[in-house]
């Protein structure tokens, strides 16, 4: 046992558990944390943002292009409240975020008498964003609260937490236990019956196909082996591109999967929500469902399938591999059928312009192993759908929590995990101004992120909704801009103006050969819809 502070202990267990870096804003009842912070500067390293959005979006960064924990650290009260967007997009794509959070003193908390950012409930705030909130209430605590904190966040379905701890509590020294770290893996063995169930159907199925989200990352080898004995097509949904790279024939996004599904008989669903295929794509009497999910309660959801096997990717497509092979029914290649559908979604979405000549670009120019961290703008969406993505983690999304604003500080996040890799950002004028102040962090902190924004001086996915549905009845959509090289330059990087592809390609080799981060304006005016070559449940019912 050590004799420790409160906020010492919250730093050494961090350590303990692997935790080398942390994103946060100071503030008073953090101060003793922070001091904990300097004190192990030389193994946690601690990136200071300009919002607490800010920070709570990079710990997403870091986690979902890692699949490691991203930490974060806030003050209570507004602060956590300004983390909640983050951590609410956390929770939708399935990333291990922890959040530590401040708190009144420890005589204050639910007093209601009007102290310096209290909110009447903040763990309940704070329960419905988070999987998981947990208090401290001593120093000697700390170790094993943040135990519970990691075996929540990652036991099964990884998920964001919220630890909190009194500023009294951060700075009083007790004698500390730090205790062993433990393993966090809680997922089940594969029930026998049901895998022999779902092997015999998936092995005698004629046409099966297999749908994937983010949760299948890390057993791609299995899917890659499971899709070439059942000569299945893998269709990936937004955030699990990549896990079976775009080169294999085998590998198709949602538009393509569209034209697949009507031929399908067998559909084993792995780490996805299904909710697209299952709520817009019809055929939901016609064709068996096998699904593999980690979490008993999101298996069943948007509704049950024939057969479910509660496991983690990688264990339950081991296992069914084992079992069909022996009584695996003979199929003839699929390769010319799936690389003429797919060369067919393709085609689709090169009659879009501009989209496709920018998209085509980036594509050209971003490593294979460079990460592409989208936000809510047409420009994303096209590239969500059509870029080929050759290994996983490297197509960054917010999933369904589609949160504007979000791909900017993402993508600080994802660069700080990978320091040697490329890291580009596309945003719209609208989503980029919601975090426009961490130009600061990325320039004091080295952080070489690439920033794309496509400028058109709307909000344009709303402008298009209201020309559309609406009859051209335009109300809050028009927006004001920066010169945003302008800009650029003057929190101190590079910023480039580029107006056509071959401009843009130009721009994007001189911001990679830039010393620091870099944005590069691209003015655009309206642009053809996406969404018409897309099925999808409606967001308006």
């Amino acid at each position: 046992m050590a004799k420790l502070t409160g906020g010492q202990a919250i730093v050494r267990t961090l350590t303990n558990h692997g935790v080398d870096t942390i994103f946060g804003l100071p503030g008073v009842q953090l101060d003793n944390t922070f001091d904990a912070l300097y004190e192990a500067r030389n193994t946690i390293r601690t990136i200071h943002t300009r919002h607490e959005q800010g920070a709570a979006y990079m710990a997403l960064g870091y986690a979902q292009s890692s699949g490691k924990v991203g930490a974060c650290i806030v003050g209570p009260g507004p602060g956590l409240l300004n983390a909640g967007a983050a951590l609410a997009t956390a929770a939708a794509s399935n990333a291990p975020v922890l959040c530590i959070g401040g708190q009144l003193p420890s005589s204050q908390i639910g007093g209601g008498v009007g102290m310096t950012h209290e909110i009447r409930d903040q763990s309940a705030a704070m329960r419905g964003v988070a999987k998981w909130v947990g208090r401290a209430e001593s120093a000697a605590d700390a170790p094993s609260v943040l135990q519970d904190a990691f075996r929540q966040m990652l036991e099964t379905r990884h998920q964001p937490v919220v630890f909190e701890m009194a500023p009294d509590v951060m700075g009083r020294e007790e004698y500390v236990d730090l205790l062993d770290v433990q393993d966090y893996d809680g997922s089940a063995q594969p029930d026998v019956d049901a895998l022999d169930k779902a092997a015999a159907l998936l092995g005698q199925a004629g046409k099966p196909a297999i749908f994937v989200g983010s949760g299948v990352f890390g057993a791609e080898a299995e899917l890659q082996r499971l899709s070439e004995l059942l000569e299945a097509p893998v269709i990936m949904s937004r955030t699990g591109r990549g896990a079976l790279g775009d080169s294999d024939y085998h590998a198709q996004g949602m538009i393509a999967g569209q034209d697949i599904w009507p031929s399908v008989d067998v559909a084993l669903i792995v780490g996805t929500r299904f909710t697209t295929p299952a709520l817009a794509w019809g055929r939901a009497d016609e064709v068996k469902t096998v699904r593999i999910d980690i979490d008993g309660e999101q298996a069943t959801k948007p509704r049950p399938s024939d057969i479910t096997i509660i496991s983690n990717a990688r264990n339950g497509l081991a296992a069914l591999c084992d079992l069909i092979e022996p009584q695996n029914r003979t199929r003839p290649s699929r390769e010319t059928e799936l690389r003429k559908v797919k060369a067919d979604a393709q085609a689709k979405l090169e009659t879009l312009e501009p989209q496709y000549g920018f998209a085509k670009v980036i594509r050209d120019e971003v490593p294979d192993d460079g990460i592409v961290v989208t936000d809510v703008t047409q420009m994303a969406t096209y590239l969500q759908n059509w870029m080929p993505v050759h290994h996983p983690r490297t197509l960054i999304t917010p999933s369904y929590q589609a949160t504007l604003g979000y791909a900017f500080p993402t993508a600080l996040g994802a660069q700080v995990a990978h320091p040697d890799r490329r890291v580009i950002c596309i945003s719209g004028d609208g989503g980029f101004m919601f975090n426009v102040q961490e130009l600061s962090t990325a320039v004091a902190h080295h952080i070489n992120v690439v920033t794309i924004v496509f400028a058109d001086k709307a909000f344009g996915n709303v402008k298009r909704f209201q020309k559309d549905n609406y009859g051209e009845r335009y109300i809050a959509v028009d927006l004001h801009n920066p010169d945003f090289a302008a800009l650029a330059h003057t929190f101190g990087m590079t910023g480039i103006r580029a107006e056509t592809p071959e401009e843009l390609r130009a721009a994007i080799r001189e911001a990679f050969a830039a010393p620091g981060p870099a944005l590069i304006e691209v003015p655009v005016g309206e642009m053809p819809s996406v969404w018409d070559l897309i099925q999808r449940p409606s967001s308006a019912a």
